[in-house]
């Protein structure tokens, strides 16, 4: 398992690395965002379960659309700190900023499948998941004529790694905690063929506040910062275009039980 210091140098890594690449001759694009979530892992026995997931990203915080994310995949626990998954994700990608990347105008689609692994640990009270994630993503491309034809369909490779912590406040575990801080940091790589400008493709941190009404129910709330580097440089300028939204963010977590 990673030692506290390698947490340190990690984070500071994600944090730095985006100020060296602002250091470079590019354009940033800033947005304020509104990420609404819904998550839920469905036991269906001791080992296997469902999840299924829905995010709805808007900018200025809700007046207009960024992105709609729909997720369901199906779980497999190795041991009670291990899990892995796997599954299917559909993104909608709306144009917004002032640098939008669908030259189109209209919504682009990206079919993704995606595997993961988790691994969970504890340090002293604060509660670390570690979530390695490959995609597989086909994204949609508009010919530069426009007009109503249909978009074709380009296929990249992305990893994510994620390290999230939660703190409970007022009780020594989190199983018993009701409030609780929690933060995360997720790094996105891509790689392979296709790949272009978007080799760091992006960073997220958040940092918030949670509540657990019960052991299968829960809402979380805070901050969120993202750094997006477009693949494509900006037409007029021949620049690179990197966007830095902050925003808000506010997910419900609600598992059922289909266990007998």
């Amino acid at each position: 398992m990673f030692t506290l210091q390698r947490y340190f140098l990690y984070i500071l890594s994600c944090l730095l690395f985006p100020v060296c690449l602002s250091a470079q001759n590019r354009i940033h694009d800033a947005n304020t965002i509104g990420w609404y979530a819904y998550f839920g892992d469905h036991k269906l026995s001791d080992k296997w379960a469902i999840h299924t997931e829905y995010q709805w990203r808007r900018i200025d915080l809700i007046r207009s659309w960024q992105q709609s994310l729909a997720r369901a995949g199906i779980q497999y626990s190795l041991t009670d700190h291990i899990k892995t998954s796997a599954g299917y994700t559909l993104l909608l990608g709306f144009p917004y900023g002032r640098f939008p990347e669908s030259e189109a105008g209209v919504p682009n689609p990206e079919h993704r499948m995606y595997q993961d692994i988790d691994l969970e640990q504890t340090t002293g009270r604060l509660q670390l998941t570690h979530r390695f994630r490959l995609e597989q993503r086909w994204m949609s491309t508009w010919p530069d004529t426009g007009g109503d034809q249909s978009p074709g369909w380009q296929y990249q490779n992305r990893a994510r790694y994620r390290i999230r912590g939660a703190l409970p406040l007022g009780q020594p575990t989190m199983d018993e905690a009701n409030w609780y801080l929690t933060a995360y940091d997720e790094l996105f790589i891509g790689f392979g063929p296709n790949v272009q400008l978007d080799i760091f493709d992006q960073n997220r941190i958040f940092l918030g506040l949670g509540y657990r009404f019960s052991p299968s129910f829960r809402l979380e709330a805070g901050f969120l910062n993202q750094v997006v580097q477009h693949a494509e440089a900006d037409p007029a300028t021949r620049l690179p275009v990197m966007e830095r939204n902050n925003g808000f963010t506010l997910s419900v977590y609600g598992d059922l039980d289909f266990r007998r």
